[in-house]
């Protein structure tokens, strides 16, 4: 075994890449893949034309060989001029950051590789290719031609319908992650419905600097009031900001920081759940109270006189069976934040990657200085395994944790994980699985009348308007009798401080189509679920961390990078659902894929 020919490089460096040893049965397998690593050494230091030949001395008589390998390393090689081709709406500049090879400096063929996997990591590129071709009359120059094949940098969407449940919609959505050819995101987001209304616009740039300091804003105001489609009765009015940077720490791992503010209104209704606030309670709408007149048949007469709410007895309330969230905190909540967080990739495509792997873990936490104290803990990760020919393996899975600390005794209901849907559970609808809300107790309010006939019978329901509503007090009890009042065949979905959530996938290439670069299907295996561990006493659908709760489904879908984003499809069937788990085989979106 040794070394022969112009060592250029130290020999014990040289010697970490023979991987054919001393008393080895001979295998010409090795000695080839020998040749190639040290040809590959020799051309990550500017020897691109080097030239390794294992030359074998064979014993026939001891059936021995004394292998040798020759390094003929010829001149060392620089690069003249680096060139890209294709990328027609890509600025120069922005392909040209991302380059390990520098002009000028001795060819890497590590550099050259690296340049053009960081090409594909940006997500603007179906393919990114590169080429090395020497400089006419010189022997120790090279150009190096990079060829990119653009794609669809985001999605942009419109929309335009009715609903029963939400009236007229309207909605705007931009989102564009090579804004102008300049790799900044931009993002715009305008909807509207009867029970909702969003305004949000986020901006990001990933070369603040030239090391790679990204920075970037985001401003939201949403308004949403659902007890309008009968979901729970509350309204929501958010406005919010945030500032964040992000940090190269290497190649392949990035740090990120946050400050944001946010500030939300609840307004709670009559049917509010009863974990937002507490059960029984008074509706503001209802604007007086009145006693029934016992009759001789054993009947009470409607009300004679209708008194105004605030003058109603407080022995005829029944004591809340519960705080909610809104009795404990207030309702309304101006919020700091700070949020850490670190991402490490190597997926070899910005999207639709084949192979490497991505994680990340962020840390939100509502400092002291809020209203309220809590933090949000969340883990994502995922694998690609290439298995044979384009079939590949793909792992997903996500954790998340939240709690509230000192003066706050849980996280907010709003700030809930949910599961189901796409990125999820796929088969089940989205946000729907996990913990259910309580549904309210509530006092019964009655139409009243002001007048009653010379038969007992009352007249002019609802007083002179016809809109008067009133409580009864029942003379026998001195109380305003309560009813549960149901809001739904199903309770509604509430979410929880705690997610688990994975899935396995088969990614395969579509039959009969020659470009599968903008084109996935995959078998996959979903299973996840949100608990909440801080259940109250008299939460019903309400459960801790628990295996036996995690929901499974299997299925089939497709995903297509169309020229407004990616199109994906899919086809699920869930394994285990509860009977008031809300299921829904088809599911499509546009705008992301999985």
């Amino acid at each position: 075994m040794g070394l022969s020919g112009d060592l250029v490089l130290p020999e014990e460096d040289l010697n970490r890449f023979l991987i054919v040893q001393p008393e080895q049965i001979y295998s010409q397998q090795l000695v080839t893949a020998t040749e190639d690593y040290l040809t590959r050494r020799l051309g990550n230091e500017g020897y691109n034309f080097a030239k390794v030949t294992g030359m074998p001395e064979i014993d026939e008589e001891n059936s021995t060989v004394v292998m040798k390998f020759f390094i003929d390393p010829g001149k060392r090689t620089y690069v003249r001029r680096i060139n890209f081709a294709g990328n027609m709406t890509t600025m120069d500049d922005v392909l040209r950051r991302e380059m390990r090879q520098m002009e000028s400096a001795p060819a890497s063929s590590a550099a050259i590789e690296q340049s053009r996997v960081r090409l594909e990591r940006l997500g603007f590129f179906k393919t990114a290719e590169v080429e090395t071709n020497e400089v006419p009359g010189s022997d120790d120059l090279i150009d190096v031609d990079f060829a990119v094949e653009e794609q669809s940098f985001g999605s942009i969407g419109g929309s335009l319908g009715y609903a029963q449940d939400a009236g007229l919609i309207l909605g705007l959505n931009l989102q564009q992650n090579n804004f102008l050819g300049t790799g900044r995101r931009v993002g715009v987001s305008l909807n509207s419905s009867r029970f909702q209304d969003v305004i949000s616009f986020n901006y990001t740039n990933p070369y603040f600097t030239e090391d790679g300091v990204s920075r970037g804003f985001g401003i939201f105001y949403r308004k949403t009031d659902l007890s309008k489609i009968n979901v729970a009765s509350y309204t929501t009015d958010t406005w919010g900001g945030s500032m964040n940077f992000g940090y190269p720490i290497s190649e392949t791992q990035r740090l990120g920081f946050s400050l944001g503010v946010t500030d939300t209104k609840i307004t709670s209704g009559q049917y509010a759940v009863q974990e937002i606030s507490a059960s029984p309670r008074l509706a503001p709408e209802i604007e007086y109270w009145y006693y029934s007149t016992l009759q001789d048949d054993g009947t009470y007469a409607a009300a004679e006189v209708l008194e105004p709410i605030d003058t109603l007895p407080l022995s005829a309330l029944s004591p809340p069976d519960n705080e909610g969230f809104l009795d404990l905190n207030g309702d309304e909540y101006l919020n700091w934040s700070v949020t850490g967080s670190w991402l490490q990739s190597t997926l070899n495509r910005g999207q639709l990657a084949t192979r490497g792997a991505s994680q990340s873990v962020s840390l939100e936490i509502a400092v002291p200085l809020s209203d309220l104290e809590f933090y949000k803990l969340n883990y994502r990760g995922e694998i690609y395994f290439p298995l044979f020919g384009e079939f590949t393996l793909h792992l997903r899975g996500e954790l998340g944790y939240g709690d509230g600390y000192g003066d706050t005794t849980e996280l907010p209901f709003y700030e809930h994980f949910f599961a189901g849907g796409f990125g999820s559970v796929r088969g089940y609808e989205v946000n729907t699985l996990g913990p259910r809300a309580t549904e309210p107790i509530v006092y019964t309010a009655n139409t009243a009348a002001t007048a009653i006939d010379e038969n007992g019978r009352p007249t002019q329901f609802g007083g002179p308007d016809g809109r008067g509503y009133g409580y009864t007090v029942d003379p026998q009890t001195g109380k305003i009798p309560v009813q549960q009042f149901n809001t739904r065949n199903r309770p509604n979905p509430f979410g929880g401080n705690a997610l688990i959530e994975g899935s396995a996938e088969l990614l395969f290439p579509m039959p009969f189509i020659k470009d599968r670069s903008s084109l996935r299907s995959a078998l996959f295996f979903d299973f996840g679920n949100v608990f909440n561990t801080n259940c109250r006493e008299n939460q019903v659908n309400c459960f801790g961390i628990d295996a036996g709760e995690l929901r499974y489904s299997v299925g089939i879908g497709v995903t297509w990078l169309s020229g407004f984003g990616p199109l994906t499809f899919s086809l699920a069937k869930p394994l285990n659902a509860s009977p008031i788990d809300e299921r829904e085989v088809f599911q499509f979106t546009l705008g992301r894929g999985f």
